[in-house]
């Protein structure tokens, strides 16, 4: 299974023993982890000035913990 956007790809090998349901389960979980679902939002809608702002204020504060 594989998910491609811009630069970013999400990829889930599935195991011989392994369901197709826990596969799906990890592929979700990465593509959430990496992002891709904001990202597409912020692409297909137009982002206003102030939405982009508090986004990357989210991002710097989400930085900062780390």
């Amino acid at each position: 299974m594989l998910l491609f956007l811009g630069e970013r790809m999400s990829q889930v090998t599935v195991g011989e023993n392994e369901g197709i349901e826990s596969a799906l389960r990890r592929f979700k979980r990465s593509v959430a982890k990496a992002g891709i679902f904001s990202d597409l939002r912020r692409i297909r809608h137009h982002e206003t000035p102030v939405e982009k702002y508090k986004r990357k204020l989210k991002q710097r504060s989400r930085n900062r913990r780390r």
